[in-house]
């Protein structure tokens, strides 16, 4: 079966304005999400390895564990999805490996980043990347590797929190040279830095906004006008719904019971039909005796 998601999310970036990509991390956020017509999803790695595998992420997630849950979303989802691919799992054939795999998947777009093995989540402390060349020679394999030009690379580099921002300018430039469709200079630090980071380059440039992380967190508006053209939200979803449940298993914890709970509930006869189950019903009444 033709996927051109791909396509449709390349074409999309052509376009003017920016596009909103939220964080996916299972398959109800999946579904949900997907209902609203976005332009893009964002399977975070963040995400995906704590619902999948109650672990942090912190490079203990294989290439099997994270492209099975992109095979997952992709097929599920009719809007293109863009997949965290950490570090590509491993050296130059890995990453080969990891981009046919992201493509095969059904995925439009793979993040790939410069930081040395194990990897950490971009917002947390403790991060190391690899030397320059090494993640130059990375981007390359991975443009090289794909059978779709459609299917972008996303070249991230964490250089900036320590190694400073002129360091991360260089490697971005660096790896535009190299093949990437678009460049993610992870936590700048303020709204000066982002808007040096736009003013930098002229290929796409993707924005990560982290609720209480490094970067500040922008208006759409004042995205686009810092010359960004992706912003991914990967974990607004996840951190409202965990919010959510804490205030719901405390309720439990101290009642016994849902009588008397304040916390807002999605309906359950929606969540029937968002999960698929009218068409259950519809087969079963086609077969029915």
């Amino acid at each position: 079966m033709s996927n051109n998601k791909p396509a449709q999310l390349h074409a999309r970036l052509k376009q003017p304005g920016l596009v909103t990509a939220p964080g996916v991390f299972d398959m109800v956020s999946l579904r949900l999400a997907d209902s609203f017509g976005f332009d893009a999803l964002y399977m975070t790695g963040f995400g995906a390895v704590a619902s999948h595998m109650g672990l942090p992420d912190a490079g203990l997630a294989t290439y099997s564990d994270m492209v099975g849950r992109v095979g997952s979303m992709a097929k599920m989802a009719r809007t293109p999805l863009v997949a965290d691919g950490d570090t590509g799992y491993g050296g130059l054939l890995n990453v080969r490996h990891t981009v046919q795999g992201y493509e095969l998947a059904g995925a439009s777009a793979i993040q790939l980043e410069d930081q040395e093995f194990p990897k950490k989540c971009g917002h947390t402390p403790g991060r190391r990347v690899i030397p320059m060349d090494d993640m130059v020679k990375k981007i390359r394999v991975a443009a090289e590797s794909r059978q779709s030009k459609d299917f972008l690379i996303i070249a991230r580099t964490d250089a900036r929190t320590t190694l400073g921002l002129d360091e991360a300018l260089r490697r971005a430039e660096a790896y535009a040279k190299a093949g990437a469709d678009i460049l993610f200079v992870e936590s700048p630090e303020s709204e000066e830095e982002m808007r040096t980071i736009g003013r930098t380059f002229h290929q796409p440039l993707l924005a990560n906004m982290v609720e209480k992380g490094r970067t500040p967190v922008l208006s759409k508006a004042d995205l686009e006008a810092l010359n960004f053209k992706l912003a991914i939200f990967p974990v607004t979803a996840l951190l409202a719904g965990v919010q959510a449940m804490t205030q719901v298993y405390k309720h439990f914890k101290s009642t016994g019971s849902s009588v008397g709970g304040k916390t807002d509930l999605y309906d359950f006869t929606d969540l029937t039909k968002l999960m698929g189950f009218e068409e259950v019903w519809d087969f079963d009444k086609k077969h029915a005796d």
